[in-house]
């Protein structure tokens, strides 16, 4: 693994469907797949760095991959971007990974692959994490949020999006506690940023999954942030009345980035419940 600017770059999957999926994928054991989510300058390290190593020193193989049209992955412009389509990139990188069966990890547009993959493929997940997971609400519910107004604001201005925009959207949007709006969390962002295209962002579409919550058979760990100003609070109450094995982590003091805020509980949270749930 080296560094690409300042972000790891690892391996490289050509998948059935032609598209290339940049992947980080570290130690050995059981499989976990971190799925990040959507957003500017959005990659798996960026999102993950805090988590993944805790999993890897406890004797997890982990996969840290970058979704299609993010971090170094292929950006095409030509075609359009449903969930169906990230679930299918994902699958075929651990199809090239050799990886048949796994628990995921994602939160935001990263927990709605998780879910469309467990959903369609339920003998390759072992168990679920997710943390304010896409899919639970309607649109219109989601464009009410104020993170959500924030994010559509800065990327409908046609306006450059400066160091300061991006830090001032992270601390204000995503997180509780805006000291986590770190300049080096900025930088890779921006990094990304810069060989991007909005189509993806343009075009992603991520059905309501709550009717299909019940098919979900396997252990399933969820993270919601109280202070959340992305994702809507109806998404908890639609977690817990329809995932049957659900262990459920309300945390105040905390946005959208569990992982991040929250780092050494996370992490502590996320292996008692691959040890034990």
């Amino acid at each position: 693994m080296e560094m690409k600017g300042l972000l790891p770059e690892g391996h490289y999957a050509d998948c059935a469907n032609g598209y290339r999926i940049h992947y980080l994928d570290e130690g050995e054991g059981e499989a976990v797949v971190f799925l990040h989510g959507s957003g500017p300058g959005a990659s798996g390290y960026s999102n993950f760095k805090g988590n993944y190593r805790h999993l890897v020193d406890a004797g997890y193989r982990c996969l840290i991959p970058d979704h299609i049209g993010y971090g170094f992955s292929d950006k095409p412009d030509d075609v359009d971007h449903p969930l169906s389509f990230f679930v299918e990139c994902i699958v075929q990188t651990l199809d090239v990974a050799g990886v048949e069966r796994c628990t995921l990890v994602g939160n935001s547009l990263g927990g709605a692959v998780a879910l469309g993959i467990a959903l369609e493929y339920p003998e390759r997940v072992e168990k679920l994490i997710l943390m304010a997971p896409g899919g639970l609400s309607e649109l219109h519910e989601y464009q009410a949020m104020p993170g959500m107004q924030k994010v559509f604001q800065v990327f409908g201005s046609g306006e450059p999006v400066t160091h300061e925009v991006m830090k001032d959207l992270f601390a204000t949007g995503l997180m509780h506690n805006p000291a986590h709006a770190t300049d080096e969390l900025v930088r890779e962002r921006m990094q990304v940023m810069e060989i991007m295209n909005g189509h993806v962002m343009a075009t992603m579409q991520v059905p309501v999954l709550v009717d299909r919550l019940g098919e979900l058979d396997c252990p399933v760990l969820g993270f919601w942030g109280m202070d959340e100003k992305m994702m809507p609070e109806n998404g908890i109450m639609a977690m817990a009345h329809n995932i049957r094995h659900l262990r459920l982590i309300l945390v105040t003091e905390c946005g959208h980035w569990v992982m991040v805020e929250h780092e050494d509980m996370f992490n502590r949270a996320c292996l008692d419940f691959l040890q034990n749930g």
